[in-house]
């Protein structure tokens, strides 16, 4: 039977398919253009190179937190619109030193001595920490500092100590109620945190950090949002760097293993690369900054275009060892294989635009991006396989000849999926029933996936801010703003007795709030001279706030005075948890907006972004990744005009994607950014296999042969090249579990698994599908109407 196999391969090589029977009507003969002049076209490459490295050099990074919700909502530009007023926790790096010897008397001094140094450090405004803690003011002066500038010793300090731990300003928020935690918070210049100057700026607080405290036992590690930024950065550059090395090896190795000749390798494997390369450089000539998503864009041009460049060679190569000169191989396999290349990257490109429904800004250039990459991978490899065919395949005679008789490593595999092919066309209908009951059964687990979200999924979480962050949130309630922004209507001030009372009932709300703690506002300044000073009038509160630096009182109260803050802070929980949270909060200021109409009152802030639009953006990706099965099993029945193509890919397609959700369900995971973004790819890309063995089981049925023998023909001619495909497309994409970022590491792994439940899709769901749909077609329109 396999050498009935071999002679059909043959026989359909000598056959060219016009462009009145591609199903990408004629647009696959794009790759026969440059092949008509290898070497000029080689020349247009080398010119296209060196453009696209100094596009990938224009490349910038987008660090922001907040990128994922950047959107034209209410919500964002209120958020963008406090972040501008109040800029200090953009800006500030949140310093968490810990140990049960915190306040010794020699570990105190020496704390005091590092945050001294750290004001020194260029690119630093100023900090607040305990030592900013003031002794209750005298009438008429300025109270002075807690600390004395000479530590008292034995009993005195003892007692000094539990004056420290008891003082209202510093308790529960910049030291924890244990007195095993202090928080400093060193605010930094905007200019240094956008600029590359950052890197320095961190390490010289680490480099002090170890100088200072080195010898104390302490603990101190580095939070805050520019610490998250500069690790997030960092983790971009070292992963793009990681997965262009191990992607391409894997290419590399796994084409040079089963091929044995380092031409083919060439020609499977350089063009995948060459279209990484071109298509980042596009990206940094179109001013696409790099992020989270967008780092996974060198795996995935790898995926989109090696399994095409994979099927053009393996089509070539079977054409070479069948006597064919090099140029006619090549030809025939672009005229033969081209048109499912075409519809592959085509389903890929529908996976981008359905990512265009989400409302985030950083979601919706992730998929621009992904369908300038597919254009330009598709146009690059059908291009540059039968270019590098025609130049660097030498001696093809010669070749044919020893292939012939030895090729045992695509033989065995092509006996693989005979043993398949014979036993799935067997008994389609029965294997086809099981098909749709268990795909059903996944898809009720998958619909039970729940949204989540999680600020530390975003961050590199190997490294010391989200350790620190975790160390806030077990000890000073959180390290999470949520803030309360009142905004005052014209005719008021800041000193005025309705603004003061308006903002004493929305610090008293917050400070009532279940799950919020560490609350600031100007009303704590106000209480603590009432409580310490006795005075309460809006003179001495002015007289402070005026004495106080500039870079604190921003914090809360805006350059034109028209609008203030109140600052808490939330663990850093899933959006589920926290979304009821800011839901109640946002309801007991109802009763502040009642008593006080004319002040704006609105609860902001990352956390509370995240924990109201997350959910329902997760949700509308999934809605567009179910329209998306639709869409693209239309668009593929339209190309090959049959309705039996449009209902024989549905199963296959959507079973890697409910597999993935079982998978995750399992594990006890929902349904993240990462992880829908990962499915609605894949779904795309995992249909290539699908779509190629259509195409060749399309060539197979003819005259006089039987619907059972074409299936079989079809499986055991494509299918080698299938399985190596999802083994480079698997290495390519699973080594995203070497990222620091959670996000990247779940998109990885789980595009890899889908990946592979593809393939099982493709030889154990799709044939029998196929098998079953032709029959009927057969039963319904007679033996002679072609059913693909």
């Amino acid at each position: 039977m396999l050498e009935k196999h071999s002679e059909s391969e043959v026989h359909v090589d000598k056959v060219e398919q016009g462009p009145s029977s591609s199903i990408a009507f004629g647009l696959e003969r794009i790759g026969l253009i440059a092949v008509r002049a290898p070497v000029l076209s080689c020349l247009i490459l080398i010119a296209l190179i060196v453009g696209a490295v100094f596009g990938i050099e224009r490349i910038k990074i987008d660090d922001s937190l907040s990128q994922l919700f950047r959107s034209n909502t209410r919500e964002f530009r209120q958020y963008e619109e406090v972040t501008k007023k109040f800029p200090a926790e953009e800006f500030d790096v949140l310093v968490v030193v810990e140990g049960k010897t915190l306040l010794a008397r020699d570990n105190l001094m020496k704390l005091r001595d590092f945050i001294t140094d750290m004001q020194l450090v260029e690119g630093t405004r100023g900090l607040v920490s305990l030592f900013s803690a003031r002794q209750a003011p005298a009438p008429g002066k300025l109270p002075a500092a807690l600390f004395p500038a000479e530590l008292p010793e034995g009993a005195a300090y003892d007692k000094f100590i539990e004056t420290v731990k008891s003082n209202e300003i510093i308790r529960g928020k910049l030291l924890s109620e244990d007195g095993t935690l202090a928080l400093v918070v060193l605010s930094l210049d905007p200019e240094v945190v956008a600029s590359s100057r950052l890197g320095k700026t961190v390490g010289d607080i680490r480099a002090l950090m170890k100088e200072d405290l080195g010898d104390t036992g302490l603990s101190v590690q580095l939070s805050g949002v520019p610490v998250m930024q500069l690790e997030i950065r960092n983790a971009v550059e070292r992963d793009g760097l990681t997965y262009n090395i191990l992607g391409i090896l894997a290419g590399c190795v796994i084409a040079i293993v089963f091929f044995r000749k380092i031409s083919f390798m060439v020609v499977a494997a350089f063009p995948p690369m060459i279209a990484i390369l071109l298509a980042l450089g596009a990206l940094g000539w179109a001013n696409f900054n790099l992020n989270m998503f967008l780092n996974v864009m060198t795996p995935l041009i790898m995926v989109i275009s090696f399994s095409d460049s994979m099927q053009l060679t393996f089509a070539a190569r079977d054409r070479l060892i069948a006597g064919q000169d090099k140029f006619t191989a090549f030809k025939n396999a672009v005229l033969v294989v081209g048109p499912a290349c075409v519809l592959t990257h085509g389903t890929a490109g529908i996976s981008f635009i359905a990512l265009q429904f989400s409302n985030s800004d950083l979601i919706r250039k992730f998929g621009e991006a992904g369908l300038a990459a597919t254009i330009i991978a598709l146009v690059a490899v059908l291009s540059l396989v039968p270019v590098f065919g025609v130049l660097f395949v030498r001696n093809e005679k010669v070749f044919a000849v020893k292939f012939q008789s030895a090729d045992a490593g695509v033989q065995a595999l092509r006996n693989f999926c005979y043993w398949i092919a014979v036993r799935m066309v067997g008994r389609p209908g029965l294997f086809s029933l099981i098909a749709v009951l268990f795909v059903a059964s996944l898809g009720v687990i998958y619909a039970n996936l729940e949204p989540r979200y999680r600020l530390a999924d975003q961050v590199p979480d190997k490294r010391q801010a989200v350790a620190a962050s975790n160390r806030l949130d077990a000890k000073l309630t959180g390290a999470n703003p949520v803030n309360v922004l009142i905004q005052f209507p014209k005719g008021e001030t800041l000193y005025s007795p309705e603004t003061l009372q308006t903002i004493a009932d929305v610090h008293a709300t917050v400070e009532k709030a279940a799950g919020v703690g560490n609350v600031w506002s100007v009303e704590t300044l106000r209480r603590w001279l009432a409580e310490k000073a006795g005075s309460s009038d809006v003179a001495t509160l002015k007289e402070y706030v005026n004495v106080i630096p500039e870079h604190l009182v921003r914090r809360f109260i805006d350059a034109e005075q028209d609008a203030v803050v109140v600052a808490g802070r939330v663990p850093d929980k899933d959006s589920s948890q926290l979304l009821p949270i800011v839901d109640k909060l946002d309801q007991e200021l109802d009763a502040v907006r009642q008593k006080h109409p004319g002040y704006e009152v609105a609860v902001t802030g990352l956390a509370a972004i995240a924990a109201r639009n997350s959910a329902g953006m997760i949700e509308k990706l999934n809605r567009g990744l179910t329209v998306e099965f639709a869409l693209v099993a239309i668009f593929i029945g339209l190309a090959f005009r049959s309705w039996v193509v449009m209902f024989a890919c549905i199963l296959p397609g959507i079973f890697p994607v409910v597999m993935s959700g079982t998978v995750l369900w399992a594990m006890g995971e929902g349904l993240q950014f990462a992880s829908v973004v990962a499915l609605t790819v894949s779904f795309g890309l995992g249909l290539s296999a699908t779509i190629h063995f259509l195409n060749r089981l399309r060539l197979e049925s003819k005259p006089g042969v039987g619907s059972a023998l074409a299936v079989e023909r079809a499986t055991v001619l494509v299918g080698p090249a299938l399985i190596l495909t999802t083994v480079v497309l698997a290495s390519g994409l699973v080594v995203t579990v070497f990222s620091d970022l959670p996000s990247l590491r779940l998109f990885g792994w789980l595009s890899a698994f889908s990946m592979v439940a593809a393939l099982v899709a493709d030889l154990f769901i799709l044939r029998p599908t196929a098998m079953w749909l032709i029959n009927l077609h057969e039963k319904l329109q007679g033996p002679d109407k072609r059913a693909i």
